[in-house]
């Protein structure tokens, strides 16, 4: 280990004590033994910045009470580790699901807390595939809208009156946004909510981030 990664695992870990935060330091032994690029993306300013803005929403909508969630595209477990470290939330369990296997040790590490008490678990899955009724979530969040080719096949599974929090964006040219939308009526067509609970879009410096919260 180098000393400029020594300091920063030595700041995250001083972090954790001073803010009595076990999510910094579940995030400081992951680093340690996942020391992966792709953890920094999951970790970076904007996608912290877009979660951030969806668990202050979803709050004000909701008052807290989620019940049984679902994650969907998951990926390293950082939106479901946020709101199981929130203390506002009763969240009975948390299910974050992605079909890249390798993200479950890296998710189970990261939200090590709550996968210890079973709060939390990583589901290894295609979205496309899922039974959805069967697993009576009484929330599903889906942040990767733009990464659904086929989102009307996927939307169609969700049960009617299924509580949704979807965002989507107009980040064009990425690798995987096959499904990008040029502003948030065109992501309203496309999600076709019965009850609108929420709309609403944040703009950050390279697109802008839609954001849906309704029932199916």
């Amino acid at each position: 280990m180098n000393e400029k990664i020594a300091m920063h695992l030595d700041i995250l870990k001083g972090l954790s004590v001073y803010y009595d935060s076990p999510f910094i330091a579940d995030i400081r032994e992951t680093s340690l033994r996942f020391p992966r690029l792709t953890l920094g993306h999951a970790l970076n300013r904007n996608q912290i910045t877009c979660k951030k803005w969806l668990v202050e929403t979803l709050f004000d909508v909701t008052g807290g009470e989620l019940g049984r969630v679902c994650v969907l595209g998951g990926w390293y477990g950082v939106l479901g580790a946020m709101l199981l470290h929130d203390r506002r939330f009763r969240v009975e369990r948390v299910t974050s699901v992605d079909m890249d296997p390798s993200c479950e040790e890296v998710a189970n590490s990261l939200n090590r807390t709550h996968a210890k008490s079973g709060k939390f678990e990583f589901l290894t899955a295609d979205m496309y595939e899922m039974d959805f009724g069967d697993r009576a979530f009484d929330l599903i969040v889906n942040t990767s809208c733009e990464h659904l080719e086929k989102i009307e096949k996927w939307y169609g599974r969700i049960p009617s009156r299924t509580l949704l929090t979807l965002q989507s964006n107009n980040y064009v040219g990425i690798e995987g946004h096959v499904n990008c939308v040029d502003d948030l009526d065109g992501f309203k067509r496309q999600v076709p909510l019965a009850e609108v609970m929420f709309e609403g879009e944040l703009e950050l410096k390279n697109y802008t981030r839609f954001m849906l919260i309704g029932r199916r």
